[in-house]
């Protein structure tokens, strides 16, 4: 493929603007980045020029239940319908994925943190041109389950490895005993994790109090959670702590993490030598529980915050652009590039994909999106 020489109105290199430069490129990769005035051949753009944008957080596997789920149920009544929605088959599962993937790479995403319960997903990922970062995600609350849970995500485990890097997490919180997490912990050294981080109140709630709708969802599932003690803590004070050995952990959600929470993470991490990145799915929160995360508070307190598309059964789209236009109706003086960040090199750093991907820089190939120059749409160019 011939080399070419592209620019824009403007050009976001994943953490900076570049001024009157263009991009030679060949095969989608940055051969150089020059002063484009005076250079003929240049083919420029309308918009905004940006790395291909990094999904931190997706569930692939649910993609068949797109427009199934009704808004606002709030995360018990979302979490109530998953379980019930059991009637799809094999097939319908596989193609949704595969339809997701599609959608995704059409909307400038290269790079998916998916969360996998199962190997649905698993034929679409062989098949795509995106890179993965497999997240296998084990629940299980009573303490009997944690060996039957690990070794089951073991074996799903193996069967990802070919599509991507491949880690074991934990779900949540409310859903995994201290005997799991002490599983996934030593199994996960120098690895990255993600476990999704106080999506509702009631989850704060169990670990200082023990009270709340969990309750009730533990006794509708016959589970006995008489050996649960409250901890008095937040749920994420209460569990961070179990996780000492990955290397890189995202906090996903976050919608009622307070400044001590906060702190208190990133104080852990320092001292454990890990890094911490604070995921967000702004659509998928509203979409579930009408809420938005305190990106005020996250922001104040200089935390590296990505972003997320959560799963299309509960969002409108796979679209991280869409994730910026949420964030912008809420937190509008934010700037442009400050988004664009989060959705390229700070999402690709959050992966571990740092050396190919989010940023434009010489002999990387890290995907060519153009924005229109009202930041309302998105194309992939490369």
């Amino acid at each position: 493929m011939a080399k070419n020489i592209i620019s824009a109105d403007k050009i976001f290199d994943g953490f900076k603007w570049l001024i009157e430069k263009a991009l030679v490129i060949e095969d989608g990769i940055i051969l150089d980045i020059i002063d484009k005035n005076g250079i003929e051949n240049v083919q420029h753009f309308e918009g905004i020029l940006t790395p291909g944008f990094i999904n931190c957080h997706c569930h692939t596997e649910l993609s068949h239940m797109k427009n199934v789920i009704p808004e606002a149920t709030g995360l018990m009544g979302f979490v109530g319908k998953i379980m019930q929605l059991r009637q799809y088959s094999e097939e319908e599962i596989k193609s949704a994925c595969a339809s997701a993937l599609e959608e995704m790479q059409k909307n400038g995403i290269v790079a998916v943190g998916d969360i996998c319960n199962t190997t649905h997903s698993l034929d679409a990922k062989t098949n795509s041109n995106l890179e993965f970062q497999n997240f296998i995600e084990l629940a299980g609350f009573l303490p009997e389950q944690a060996s039957p849970r690990f070794e089951n995500g073991e074996k799903i485990a193996a069967q990802f490895e070919k599509t991507g890097a491949t880690s074991i997490v934990p779900h949540a919180p409310y859903s995994v005993s201290k005997d799991l997490f002490e599983k996934i912990n030593a199994y996960s050294q120098d690895k990255i994790i993600s476990i999704h981080n106080e999506e509702t109140p009631d989850e704060n709630l169990l670990y200082e109090k023990k009270e709340g709708v969990f309750l009730d969802l533990y006794k509708k599932m016959n589970a006995n959670i008489d050996f649960f003690q409250p901890t008095g803590k937040t749920s994420l004070q209460s569990v961070l702590p179990y996780l000492n050995k990955p290397s890189q952990i995202l906090l996903v959600h976050n919608s009622f993490t307070s400044e001590s929470d906060i702190q208190f993470a990133e104080n852990q991490a320092k001292n454990t030598h890990q890094q911490i990145y604070w995921t967000l799915c702004p659509n998928a929160n509203w979409y579930i529980e009408r809420t938005i995360p305190p990106v005020d508070v996250l922001r104040k307190n200089r935390v590296k915050i990505t972003l997320g598309t959560d799963s299309i059964a509960s969002n409108y789209s796979l679209n991280i652009l869409s994730e910026i236009h949420r964030l912008q109706k809420h937190f509008p003086n934010i700037p442009q590039e400050e988004y664009l960040q989060w959705a390229t090199s700070n999402g690709a750093a959050a992966l571990g994909m740092q050396e190919q991907l989010g940023t434009f820089s010489i002999g990387k190939k890290p995907g060519i999106n153009l924005i229109s120059k009202d930041f309302q749409t998105i194309k992939k160019l490369y």
